[in-house]
């Protein structure tokens, strides 16, 4: 199984699980849900699970450790005559070395399975003639294949650790509580990447499926596999043949390519983030929500906050604060904001701390030279805008230009979507090189030339896959933009996330909004808007005889 939209996991394990969820008794529910997780992982990744169980039994001994170690801080403390300042620090020594060694043994499995071949491949030309000098062999190591989702269940074993040293969540106890926040199986490919905090008591708690629940869970997966079969997967072939031999196109197929890329990945991701949603709520269980309509962003940085978000707070939470917090950098922003100024002094200070973050979320995604240029670019883009920003606005504001009005508005999504297009192609090239060498063509060779000549129907995609592509396209805009005008609504009601991708809010200001939205939650009318999307799927979906199914993107990184 590679898939969530294949017939093994929607035919057999969701319903299976499902059925027999509902008529354990519910404290015995929570075995339902970690023998399907570990089902899921054994038939993605096999034998390979015996990681998955490392990871989790490293983090619930440190964490009963660490649980040992904040107990007798506090009898310590309480104890007559004690030092407090010397009993502090003993403990907070002690407490640092248990985190440090959990989340060492987490990240080292990591290195070891995604990034010994890239570090070999950094330091051979500096090493190898060393170790050859002093009669040390050197040879290269193999590639190995990877437990799935390790990048993404790493980093909720690092966050449990370090929310229990800092005593935000309480150590559990319960191994087979902490393995099912750990193993989740709608999670376990791609995420969201979850704390304790926000799914291991509801995952736990077993409560019954409802009809409700079901059936919008139902529409929500739905949602995702239209955008998923009908979009990312009939897009596939193009974007494939473009960046494998990029060489032979100009820049405007490879801004083509960029395009449909981007769409590719946030249909692809999206869309498994919806079944991962909607199965979570079938179990009656809030998963975090990954997206929130990114392509509406006005600003880089506005992007980051509305894709790929829980990857975005984990970096924010784990490394941007603790980096920024941190006593060189603490004296480094002071350095700064006599230099530059109150404004300006802390934006080039977060420069470290922002250059720790993208490094780290480029080298996440994946072990090669296209990752680290894709972290630098965003890092550049992000942490020039918060030197650009007081300027743009000083500027407008002696031109006397509305920074509100629609034409600037629109002038900002442009630009956003132009440095998106950007980063994405970086980010999908095989190699540094070679998205340098495709940055080159798209804007040193850039031609229309292949729309005219009809070079852009030969490249996997004819005129009736475009059109596919492009009315779904322009479906999800305008689903994205109700969801977008009900969110700005400050009459909208803060209830859950709608159906099938639609508006979470029951009342809006705006009368199309306000209609969309009671047309919406008609009963009726979701069960017919349930069956479109059915026929949609049968109709155009990418599958059948000489279909290559697609991998879900985001399992690789």
């Amino acid at each position: 199984m590679t898939s969530y939209f294949s017939l093994t996991m929607l035919g057999l394990i969701l319903p299976g699980t499902a059925v027999a969820y509902q008529v354990m008794p519910r404290r015995a529910r929570w075995a339902v849900l970690l023998a399907a997780s570990y089902v899921t992982f054994w038939a993605i990744s096999g034998k390979l699970l015996a990681f998955l169980l490392a990871s989790t039994v490293t983090i619930w001994l440190c964490g009963l450790a660490l649980d040992r170690e904040i107990k007798q801080r506090g009898e310590a403390l309480r104890a007559p005559g004690a030092n407090r300042k010397a009993v502090k620090q003993s403990y907070a020594r002690r407490m640092r070395l248990i985190m440090a060694a959990g989340a060492a043994v987490n990240l080292g499995m990591l290195f070891a399975f995604k990034y010994v071949v890239f570090a070999h491949r950094l330091l051979a030309p500096l090493a190898a003639p060393l170790l050859t000098h002093l009669g040390i062999g050197w040879a290269a190591p193999a590639a190995i294949a990877a437990p799935i989702g390790i990048s993404f269940y790493t980093l909720q074993a690092v966050s449990y650790l370090v929310d229990v040293y800092r005593q935000s969540v309480s150590a559990d106890r319960n191994l087979c509580r902490l393995a099912l926040f750990m193993a989740f199986f709608p999670q376990i490919m791609e995420g969201p990447i979850c704390r304790y905090g926000q799914t291991a008591q509801a995952l736990w708690a077993g409560h019954g499926i409802t009809w409700e629940n079901l059936v919008s869970g139902s529409q929500r997966i739905l949602w995702g596999a239209a955008k998923k079969l009908i979009v990312a997967d009939r897009v596939n072939l193009l974007v494939k043949t473009v960046f494998a031999s990029y060489e032979s196109y100009d820049g405007g197929i490879i801004a083509l390519a960029a395009v449909l890329y981007t769409i590719q990945l946030y249909c692809d991701f999206s869309g498994t983030m919806d079944f991962v949603v909607g199965t979570g709520r079938i179990f009656g269980v809030r998963l975090p929500e990954n997206f929130r309509q990114p392509f509406f962003s006005r600003t880089a940085s506005e992007f980051w906050q509305r894709w790929h978000i829980t990857l975005g707070t984990w970096f924010r939470d784990y490394v941007f604060y603790p980096v920024s917090l941190s006593k060189p950098v603490k004296r480094l922003t002071t350095s700064a904001r006599h230099l530059l100024g109150n404004r300006m002094g802390p934006v080039a200070a977060s420069g470290v701390a922002l250059l720790a973050v993208w490094l780290g979320n480029g080298l996440w995604h994946g072990a090669g030279g296209q990752y680290v240029l894709f972290g630098l670019f965003w890092f550049t883009v992000i942490w020039l805008g918060g030197f650009a920003e007081p300027i743009a606005q000083s500027i407008c504001e002696r031109l006397g230009i509305n920074r509100s009005a629609l034409p600037y508005r629109a002038f900002q999504h442009a630009r956003t979507l132009a440095i998106v297009f950007c980063g994405e192609l970086i980010f999908r090239a095989d190699g540094g090189w070679a998205a340098l060498g495709m940055l080159r063509r798209l804007f040193g060779q850039f031609s229309l030339a292949s729309f005219a000549d009809g070079t852009v129907l030969k490249l996997g995609m004819d005129g009736a896959d475009f059109a596919c592509v492009g009315i779904a396209i322009a479906a999800l805009f305008v689903v994205g933009l109700l969801r977008e005008r009900a969110q700005h609504d400050p009459a909208a009601s803060a209830t859950p996330a709608g159906h099938a991708g639609m508006p979470a809010a029951a009342t809006a200001n705006t009368a199309a909004t306000r209609f969309a939205l009671a047309w919406w939650q008609n009963f009726n009318v979701r069960w017919v808007l349930g069956c479109v999307l059915i026929l949609a799927i049968v109709v155009f979906g990418a599958y059948g005889t000489g279909y290559v199914p697609v991998d879900p993107m985001y399992a690789s990184f």
